[in-house]
Parts: structure tokens; C-alpha cells; sequence
């Protein structure tokens, strides 16, 4: 049985994990400094990527299509090399050190299993080619399939296996080899909604119990939020922003940050006196915490910070507006206004509040402490 998961089955047990084994579980930093790539001569894929991944994070590369962040990805990985630039996983420089010899292993969003092959022989594979007897290979599919909870499958072929169980077996034959860095390459974006929420929160829970680092790309805002530690927002090559989720959220950097993580309620600031500023909604009241923002950036109102409601609390901001369509989401109905002539998106509570109709006159108040400012 290897050492790292021996440490963390112990940690499940009555028995502590001895000081060699909870050593062996340490996981590796990761440093990229100015790393450039293209694809031909106007492909810019990466311009200057300067990044540090903490050790042991769950670390998610977010970003709209063609932003850089598979390219990224595919770096760690050694399968693609930068133009310019270094790489440093822990203490070791691998930035032209191929992939099989090192110690990074990736789960695509095509699973990359071996449909002809058992689940057994799939999670064997990878320890097969490292020269692994077969008794240990034995011993090693067995103890990760207990760790994923793979049950009975390891008997049954591939192909006789549903999307969820697949992406189970691949996460777990990549982890069999003991990586010290795990990358995930939009694993779960071809599974239906529900079986994509539960395997979040595995994943997550999973990390956080072998304590490795994780990279994972997505282009889903609610998919990073929910399982990372800090993400990493990208667009053309550049990195926008990195900071905690509600960080990322409700600070965004700037435009298209602010964009990019759902926000439609974006207005260009027209003039700024202090802690008022002017946008097509009016004049505003900010906090001294809504960010430095003056004319020809952006003033960000977020739209579950919106109350629609006759009392405005003292202090409050008061918009008045009409509604022009309402959107039943379950718990939550989400609000089009028609504020100044501008569309203004309102989130609100469905448990025991008024509902409002298309058509409406509505008053809206908004703390000053809500409202934010960032570079357009």
C-alpha cells in the first residue's frame, strides 16, 4: 500500500499516520513566470502569464473560450511548450521536461479510457508502464478504488459504464500514479446538471482529504465559485484577475471580470463628487470602501443586493423603476427593470414576498455599501 494513501486512510482510522507517511502527502507549489505562447503568426494564446499556485489549493483557470486557459493547462501538462518562460513545480524546474517524466497527471473531458479494457485494467495501465510487479499494481487498484468508492465496478468494462461512473474512473487512474499535482481538464462539462452538482462537491471533498493540488479549468462561473480556493480569471492570454471566489465575485477587477462572473447590471460612471457618483441610473450614494472608480469606468450594482419594496431604510438608495419581465427560478425570481431608461436585473426571494408583474411600478433601494466601482 503506498504511503500517501495509507497516511489518509489512517486519518479515517484510530491510528495516526506515522511522521514518513504524513510527509509523503505534501503537496507542490506551482510557479509560472512570463510564459508566452502562440499559434502561429496573430494566434496569441499566452502573453506574459506570471502566476503562483499555492501548494495544496484547489486552484480553477477560468475563462470564456480561446482565453488561454486549456493552453495553460496543456503547459503543466507537458504537452505543450511555451515560446518563452519557465515553469516550476515544488522546487524543480519542468519547463522542457517531458510528460512522462513528470510527476503531473491530467483527467480530460473525454475521460481518455480504454473502452475494450476492464475498469481494473484502466487504473492498472498507468502503473503497468512505470514497471509496477503485478501484485502491487494489484494492491494499488484496489486501495484507490476503495478511496473512490468505486464498489464493484472494477470488474466490469468500461463500456458497460455510465458517464458519472467513467468520470470516477478516470479521476481514479489518475490518481493511482500519486501525482503531486492533479489537472482537470473541464472533467465534468458533459454531464447533466444534477450528476454534475454531485460530482462538485465529491471533487472538492476529495481534494481536501488527499490535500494536493488541484488545477482545474471550467468556463463556469457556479462550477469554480463552488469548489476552488482561488481562481484565476483569463482572457486573451492575459490573467485578469486571482483572488478568493467571493473575492473575484464581489470585488471584480474590472469590466470584464465583472461580465464574465454574471454580472449584467454594469453602468458607465459619467461623473464622480466625492461618494455620489453619476450614471445613466442617477446620482448614487457610495461607501468609502465601492472602490476609486471615476468617469469612464464602471459602477457594478449587483443584483441580489437590489430590494424592490415601499420602505427604503434610512441611509438607502432609491431607484424607482417599472417591470418589464419577470423570471420564475424556483427559490428566487429574477426581475427585469426599466430604471431611467436603462435595464436594470433585480434578484429576489420567492418565499413570502410580494410578486410583482410585467408592467408594475416598483420602488428599489440599494445600501451604499453594495454598490462598487471598477476599471471599465
Amino acid at each position: 500500500m503506498s504511503n500517501r494513501m495509507s497516511a489518509e486512510l489512517a486519518e479515517h482510522s484510530d491510528t495516526s499516520p506515522t511522521d514518513q507517511e504524513v510527509a509523503t502527502r505534501k503537496a507542490s507549489s506551482i510557479e509560472l513566470h512570463s510564459l508566452h505562447k502562440r499559434f502561429g503568426a496573430d494566434a496569441v494564446a499566452l502573453d506574459g502569464v506570471d502566476l503562483s499556485i499555492h501548494a495544496g489549493e484547489f486552484f480553477t483557470l477560468l475563462g470564456p473560450s480561446g482565453c488561454g486557459k486549456t493552453t495553460l493547462l496543456r503547459i503543466l501538462a507537458g504537452l505543450e511548450a511555451p515560446d518563452q518562460g519557465t515553469l516550476m513545480v515544488g522546487d524543480k524546474e519542468l519547463t522542457e521536461v517531458p510528460p512522462h517524466r513528470r510527476s503531473v497527471n491530467t483527467v480530460f473531458q473525454s475521460y481518455a479510457l480504454f473502452p475494450h479494457l476492464s475498469v481494473r485494467d484502466n487504473l492498472a495501465f498507468g502503473l503497468k508502464m512505470r514497471g509496477l510487479p503485478a501484485a502491487e499494481r494489484d494492491a494499488r487498484v484496489d486501495e484507490i478504488a476503495a478511496f473512490i468508492k468505486l464498489g464493484d465496478l472494477v470488474e466490469r468494462r468500461v463500456d458497460q459504464l455510465s458517464g458519472g461512473q467513467r468520470q470516477r474512473i478516470a479521476l481514479a487512474r489518475a490518481l493511482v500514479c500519486e501525482p503531486d499535482v492533479l489537472l482537470l481538464d473541464e472533467p465534468l462539462s458533459a454531464l447533466d446538471a444534477g450528476l454534475r452538482s454531485q460530482l462538485q462537491v465529491e471533487l472538492q471533498r476529495l481534494q481536501k482529504r488527499l490535500g494536493m493540488t488541484f488545477v482545474f479549468v471550467t468556463h463556469d462561473q457556479d462550477e469554480a465559485m463552488v469548489m476552488s480556493d482561488r481562481i484565476a480569471v483569463l482572457d486573451s492570454g492575459n490573467i485578469q484577475q486571482v483572488g478568493a471566489p467571493s473575492e473575484v465575485y464581489e470585488r471584480p477587477a474590472n469590466a470584464f471580470v465583472a461580465r464574465f462572473m454574471g454580472h449584467d447590471n454594469l453602468f458607465p460612471i459619467l461623473a464622480r463628487d466625492g461618494l455620489r457618483v453619476q450614471s445613466d441610473l442617477g446620482w448614487l450614494e457610495l461607501h468609502k470602501h465601492a472602490g476609486q472608480g471615476d468617469a469612464g469606468d464602471c459602477l457594478l450594482v449587483r443584483p441580489e443586493t437590489l430590494e424592490i419594496g415601499d420602505v427604503v431604510p434610512e441611509g438607502y438608495n432609491r431607484l424607482a423603476g417599472v417591470v418589464q419581465e419577470r423570471l420564475y427560478r424556483g427559490s428566487r425570481i429574477e426581475y427585469v427593470l426599466e430604471v431611467n431608461g436603462q435595464s436594470l436585473m433585480v434578484v429576489a426571494s420567492n418565499l413570502g414576498q410580494q410578486v410583482h408583474q410585467a408592467g408594475d411600478a416598483v420602488t428599489i433601494s440599494v445600501c451604499p455599501e453594495d454598490l462598487v466601482t471598477v476599471a471599465a
